[in-house]
């Protein structure tokens, strides 16, 4: 383990003092900032092994190494960051609120609602200040080695994850595009066909390689998802009355019926399945390092945060809660788009969220794409210039990951529960467990084994938080998989899943 520097001497962040994440509070007194193992990779800007080691290697340093380069990847703003978190957390999955609300109760769904920004915008400041003091990571990867003492297995064990988790998100944006076309033409086309459609589109978006170009379309992405879910709300309240599934249109069930507790009866899996839509919506820390490690000032990380959360506290509580008051829980659907009753409406407010059904899969693609591109051509001037082979293996790169998702999207007869134990298995990893260990590694190294009682009060409860950020990813791994699974077995049992490859319609 390295000794513990003071972290950016002779640096970028000479002076700079990001305070204690558990406080909110980054400038108030001196800190140091020990690193808490040596790297394990080169970084973006091309250093080697032993220069990444020295934390005078700096976010200035690399910005100063790569400055000749065709290609810069030390590039973003803050605000060109938080567009990018806007297009990652202001997405489809907003529209599934009115539902987790349906299940769990207006009253509960909204506490949990903010609860979990709570703890997420906690873990993601966890995540920021590891950042710091380790400025050649490149990926949630390099940070799994290293928070578990360096150990390989733990590199390959992260690597695992973090490429299946970005591929089937990028599997449920071809099945979620394939869903809006089948919606918008009245089932004009096989599905297959029109998830073929979505994965080129998709794939020639995910084309730029910096993310500085892919925050202009992060931008334009977020606003229309912001329009969708405006006009999805004022139509649930202005139409005559709502829709519902089929078999199950108004006004078969009677007037809308709105819960403030669960109904008497809700079972475990499905409270459970609801609580982990609403956490699986804001949790995101597996892109952060990404976002960071390409941007010109990291210590304004926590203004693009901040202004994400705060946005998703607001929208998502007042979509999702009025959506359900007009709607009720007899005819709720997820995506809410379905609920609404004038077939117009919903073709209207559904449109606009196109540019996030492409968007967001082509984020997640480009991040995967990194974290493989990245190791092939780290320290060659492929990674910093435009040449031939650098940019056909970028292509080739995304071209693969999209063919999978592609497949993924199309085997799979019960992909949407499938997603959801994915997300129990990863996400409560790269929610939870890995910020609840890294806030421990990181106060040990500063203030040694014992930290927690040398710190005094405060030292007690950040230990007391982490220890409980780590079990309720444990949680997530083990009720949220279990109820996964038992969705799964419901869903075979009641016959509800279709085949692979379908061209049946999938539209709302």
């Amino acid at each position: 383990m390295s000794p513990p520097n003071a972290f950016g001497k002779e640096g970028y962040y000479d002076g700079f003092n990001p305070g204690d994440a558990e406080k909110g509070d980054y400038d108030r007194t001196k800190r140091k900032m020990s690193r808490i193992d040596r790297p394990i990779t080169k970084s973006i800007s091309g250093t080697t092994d032993d220069d990444a080691s020295d934390p005078s290697i700096s976010v200035g340093k690399q910005m100063e190494l790569e400055a000749g380069n065709a290609i810069k990847y030390r590039t973003c703003s803050w605000y060109k960051t938080a567009a990018l978190l806007f297009s990652e957390y202001i997405c489809l999955a907003i529209m599934s609120f009115p539902y987790s609300y349906s299940v769990l109760g207006l009253v509960p769904g909204l506490i949990l609602t903010v609860v979990v920004a709570g703890l997420v915008l906690y873990t993601s400041l966890v995540v920021w200040e590891f950042c710091l003091r380790h400025p050649e990571v490149k990926d949630v990867c390099d940070i799994g080695q290293m928070l578990f003492w360096n150990q390989r297995w733990a590199w390959w064990f992260t690597a695992v994850m973090f490429l299946l988790n970005n591929t089937f998100i990028q599997g449920l944006h071809v099945l979620s595009g394939a869903k809006y076309l089948n919606t918008i033409s009245n089932g004009g086309l096989c599905t297959v066909g029109f998830s073929a459609i979505m994965a080129i589109i998709c794939f020639v978006s995910s084309l730029p390689r910096t993310f500085d170009t892919l925050a202009k379309l992060a931008t334009l992405s977020a606003f229309f998802t912001f329009i969708s879910v405006l006009l999805a709300t004022i139509f649930a309240g202005i139409e005559a009355h709502p829709g519902g599934v089929t078999g199950s249109k108004w006004p078969a069930l009677g007037p809308p019926v709105v819960l403030a507790i669960p109904a008497k009866g809700t079972t475990f899996v499905a409270g459970m399945n609801a609580f982990m839509n609403i956490s699986y919506t804001f949790i995101g820390q597996i892109t952060i390092p990404s976002f960071i490690a390409e941007m010109k000032e990291p210590k304004d990380f926590p203004k693009a945060l901040w202004a994400v959360t705060i946005a998703e506290v607001i929208v998502f509580s007042l979509a999702g809660s009025i959506i359900y008051a007009y709607t009720g829980t007899n005819y709720n659907t997820a995506p809410a788009f379905g609920s609404l009753g004038n077939p117009v409406f919903l073709k209207v407010s559904f449109s606009f969220m196109i540019p996030t059904l492409i968007f967001l899969g082509v984020l997640y693609a480009s991040v995967s794409a990194r974290f493989i591109f990245f190791r092939i051509f780290a320290g060659t001037r492929h990674l910093g210039s435009n040449t031939l082979l650098g940019w056909s293996s970028w292509a080739g790169i995304l071209a693969v990951t999209w063919v999978l998702a592609f497949i993924i999207a199309e085997v799979i007869p019960f992909f949407a529960d499938l997603l959801s134990l994915m997300s129990s298995l990863f996400d409560s990893f790269f929610g939870f467990i890995f910020w609840g260990v890294a806030y421990l590694r990181m106060r040990r190294a500063e203030y040694g084994p014992n930290f927690w009682k040398s710190r005094g009060l405060r030292g007690m409860l950040g230990a007391a938080l982490n220890v409980g950020c780590i079990l309720i990813g444990l949680l997530f791994l083990s009720a949220g998989t279990y109820a996964s699974v038992e969705s799964i077995v419901q869903g075979y049992a009641s016959a509800t899943f279709g085949g692979p490859f379908s061209c049946a319609n999938n539209g709302l």
